[in-house]
């Protein structure tokens, strides 16, 4: 990629059907893309837009419940910070996020409370009121679990490593998230952070944004590009867990979403696939030509980045939701 980029590049998945020199293109471009920018669209992945379309009939049916329903469900009853969020309840950076959601995550018996971050596995708080609503999230989760996977198998040879070499980390207990996110429309004059600049903590986001609908911008050469959806496909950035097995080789990219205009909405559905909550990350022993451009691990004393998930999604869980950590985690805010 050369010159000032002004849009996201685009990765298609349909050349792994191909023959070697396609699969090699498809790995070329994967590699080039997190490596140079941290995010790209994904086309041919697989996923009908029957499948997509229930999706966001879905999630606009539970954000169309009467607000009991969706307070019955409310995350400030839940330690695992599992659950929905009312306008106003999610911090970005200290800063106000104006967006409503409900956050859906893979469902483990406890392993205890220490390390801390094991407090985080437990049960989802579903609502009552959608017609299949969790089988059809579940089924979601299925589906961009198994895309997540074969792309970290993808990562993995286009970094010289072993397809295989991340499958431990997410063998038993991947901690999988969904979330189904509704942005309403806010004035030009207003505060516009619809979700504040961050960059993920974990491996793996695949973006679901429904189609005509912009807001979300991603950092690049000091400014900020618009990433709006294209037909068909993923947005996929990757996480500070990938900058951290690759010695910054692959960039986690801050990003953020702007609110729609007044009178509109904007759905989207983000899939979090990330290792258990006690796996670290293995640190892949790059080519000579990859490791001579990595740019090591980001230092920021206000945001260590630590191999072990569990650490790192514990960490922004606190921060994003002071009332839940205040209610359920005190102890840790000491």
């Amino acid at each position: 990629m050369t010159g000032a980029l002004t849009e996201l590049p685009i990765v298609d998945m349909s050349l792994l059907s191909g023959d070697e020199s396609d699969r090699a293109a498809f790995r070329d471009a994967l590699r080039t893309a997190t490596h140079e920018v941290g995010f790209f669209y994904l086309v041919g992945h697989g996923i009908g837009r029957d499948v997509r379309d229930r999706l966001f009939d879905t999630a606009r049916a539970f954000f169309a419940l009467p607000d009991a329903d969706k307070f019955a469900v409310e995350m400030l009853a839940s330690p695992q910070f599992r659950g929905y969020t009312r306008f106003g309840g999610e911090y970005t950076q200290g800063a106000i996020d104006w967006r409503e959601q409900i956050d859906l995550a893979a469902e483990y018996p406890s392993l205890g409370t220490e390390p801390s971050y094991l407090r985080l596995d437990g049960p989802n708080l579903w609502p009552s009121g959608v017609p299949d609503f969790r089988a059809i999230l579940t089924d979601w989760q299925e589906r961009c679990g198994a895309l997540g996977l074969r792309l970290m198998r993808e990562w993995a040879l286009s970094l010289g490593a072993p397809a295989d070499v991340f499958d431990p980390a997410f063998a038993q207990r991947p901690s999988t998230l969904i979330k189904l996110v509704r942005y309403p429309g806010r004035d030009a004059e207003a505060d516009r952070q619809g979700v504040g600049a961050h960059k993920d903590p974990g491996v793996l986001t695949l973006l679901l944004v429904e189609p005509g609908k912009g807001g979300l911008q991603v950092r690049r050469d000091g400014g900020w590009i618009d990433a709006p959806p294209i037909d068909d496909a993923f947005v996929v950035n990757i996480g500070e867990l990938m900058e951290y097995a690759t010695d910054g080789y692959l960039k986690a990219t801050m990003h953020r979403v702007q609110s729609p205009p007044p009178g509109t909405e904007r759905l989207s559905v983000p899939f979090f696939f990330n290792p258990a909550l006690s796996s670290a990350m293995p640190r892949i022993t790059l080519p000579p030509e990859l490791a001579a451009q990595a740019r090591g691990v980001t230092d920021d004393p206000a945001n260590p980045i630590s191999g072990t998930f569990g650490e790192n999604i514990l960490k922004a869980r606190l921060r994003a939701h002071p009332d839940v950590a205040a209610r359920h985690h005190a102890d840790l805010l000491r």
